[in-house]
């Protein structure tokens, strides 16, 4: 198998002030909605493992998945707008999108204006040097 360079990677920033496993939630959300809409695919770079048993580990990406960490939501909320001005896909995940069903989670969503959401995670993906330079103000996330 030749090798191919790795050129792009995913990276998720999480709100530190957002309790661990709420923000584990709300990451494995918005990456289900990136992985899901992210086009073109192929540069996901999503391919299957093979253990020496012969077991198969489908649709693991060679891409990397950095997670950083943001001091607060309005952090988020400014990355949120250079991604978008960027014209870069993400998803993002707010507090509104939590607890109750998911029609009263929209239902919420909805009623509140984007000035007052507030964002638990981004998860984006890209080029690594677009990536580094829009999220160099934020740290490794530490456990």
């Amino acid at each position: 198998m030749a090798y191919n360079p790795v050129t792009h990677k995913f990276v998720a920033v999480v709100n530190k002030k957002v309790p661990v496993g709420q923000v584990m939630n709300a990451l494995a959300h918005a990456t289900a909605g990136l992985a899901a809409s992210y086009a073109p695919a192929e540069q996901l770079r999503l391919g299957n493992y093979t253990d020496k048993d012969g077991g198969t580990h489908a649709n693991i990406s060679d891409n990397p998945f950095i997670i950083l960490q943001a001091d607060n939501s309005n952090q988020l909320r400014t990355l949120r707008n250079n991604l978008l001005e960027q014209g870069l896909q993400f998803t993002d995940f707010t507090s509104t999108m939590t607890v109750g069903t998911y029609a009263e989670q929209q239902e919420r969503t909805a009623q509140t204006p984007e000035a007052d959401l507030e964002y638990w995670t981004i998860v984006t993906f890209g080029e690594t040097e677009t990536l580094n330079m829009l999220t160099k103000k934020f740290s490794l996330l530490r456990g």
